[in-house]
């Protein structure tokens, strides 16, 4: 049978621009002094757009790396004429530059210290999702925003992509009928790798510093720079990187703010490289009335559900009316159960060069700052969605599964897997209090 689709790009792209609160129109008579913390590919990126929205002074780039810090400089030499000093303590920026926004690109186990650290000192945040490693740090994010009153945005951009609005308010309005069950993915192709051995630490990069918190491991170039995700001392693996975007689509659709009951498992079936994060998992999430299922490869790349043709990744929601995949490049698709009614379908619409829609988010998050209302993805909001992909990781690390309480923020019963909310700092740096 042939597929039949019917697009509804005007109408459902003006919903969804329509569903972005009102941008003032009037800039603050001085700009912003703005830092960043983690100068690295995506810190750049995200400084990029917060420097072409033309309301930040970039007073200092932060980084235990001076090959990166070089490299951001140059890149923000040609955006703005700003003399931004270069730092590798952020404690030290904080105490001398006094920046009204810092953004935080940190790997993922930097993210609580810094984001508290610069809302005690006086600054918004715009912090990079996962917001935590672990699940009271991001609660003592949460307080530490409250207790200060700043906004803190984090940088769930979905939220803000059109078709993802368009995409939630069709889901929303109940076109797809009842919706039982979600499934959301991330299938990439991939191999078993090989060891790379250990190294000496490169010239200009602060190891221990770079390691802070965490376990001092021997330096290894598959960690940095950008492999730090693989590694569970540092990060949470693909669920704890993808899986906070569509996790979240999830979230954003049920208006429910926690699972009751997870289930994980997975492992490294392929990989034989130095990472240790699963290379293919399970995570099963019960709902009130729905449950959801995480899944994810870094092998055998899924070409019987590519819905682009360079991914397999998004969210099938499925309803009594049909089936709806809510994707990234591809836009979103909804495939009716009657074969009668045509496939919808609307177009993503992405920024370039990246394919993201940070400069929306970065518009929302000044706006925020000068109206004083809690920005689209504000600190609760990514706090949630973290917690749901760290309560996987929880399980999978178990090997069983646990009860959450989410009113408590605590594991029903259960003392060993209560243990895994949070874990031991190292050396000088101490853990948030909550």
């Amino acid at each position: 049978m042939d597929r039949r689709t019917f697009i509804e790009k005007s109408a459902l792209t003006g919903a969804a621009f329509s569903a972005l609160p009102l941008l003032t129109a009037l800039k603050r008579a001085a700009p912003y002094r703005t830092a960043l913390v983690g100068a690295g590919w995506w810190g750049t990126n995200i400084l990029r757009c917060a420097m072409q929205a033309g309301e930040s002074k970039l007073v200092a780039l932060v980084d235990v790396d001076e090959n990166q810090l070089k490299t951001c400089s140059d890149v923000m030499s040609k955006l703005s004429p700003d003399k931004p000093k270069l730092y590798r303590d952020y404690r030290e920026m904080l105490a001398k530059e006094k920046p009204e926004i810092v953004i935080v690109a940190t790997p993922d186990h930097w993210h609580p210290l810094c984001c508290i650290a610069a809302i005690e000192a006086g600054a918004h945040v715009y912090v990079e999702k996962p917001i935590s490693h672990t699940i009271k740090e991001g609660r003592a994010m949460v307080n530490a925003t409250r207790k200060h009153g700043k906004i803190v945005q984090v940088g769930t951009h979905r939220r803000v992509s059109p078709h993802n609005i368009s995409g939630q308010e069709f889901l929303k309005s109940g076109k797809a009928g009842k919706i039982g069950m979600a499934r959301a993915f991330v299938h990439y192709g991939g191999g078993p790798g090989q060891k790379t051995p250990d190294a000496e630490v490169p010239q200009g990069l602060d190891w221990d510093f770079y390691c802070g918190p965490a376990a001092l491991v021997p330096y290894n170039k598959t960690i940095h720079p950008r492999g730090f995700r693989g590694y569970l001392n540092f990060a949470n693996g693909t669920l704890g990187d993808w899986g906070i975007h569509w996790l979240d689509q999830v979230l954003w659709w049920s208006e429910q703010k926690y699972p009751k009951k997870i289930y994980s498992t997975g492992g490294r079936a392929i990989r034989q490289d130095n990472t240790d994060a699963p290379d293919h998992q399970v995570a099963v999430y019960d709902f009130d009335g729905f449950t959801l299922e995480w899944e994810h490869r870094n092998f055998a790349a899924n070409n019987a559900e590519k819905t682009h043709p360079q991914q397999a990744v998004g969210v099938y929601f499925y309803g009594t009316e049909g089936t709806f995949h809510m994707g990234w490049l591809d836009g979103w698709t909804f495939y009716p159960t009657d074969p009668k009614k045509p496939v919808i379908h609307q177009d993503a619409q992405l920024n370039k060069p990246d394919d993201q829609n940070i400069a929306p988010l970065w518009a929302n998050f000044l706006e925020s700052i000068k109206t004083n209302k809690p920005p689209i993805c504000e600190i609760e909001v990514g706090q949630k969605s973290t917690n749901v992909a760290l309560l996987g990781m929880l399980s999978y690390k178990l090997g069983r599964s646990i009860v959450w309480d989410g009113e408590k923020e605590t594991i029903e019963g259960d003392p060993e897997a209560n243990k895994l909310l949070s874990r031991e700092y190292r050396g000088e740096w101490k853990y948030p209090a909550v």
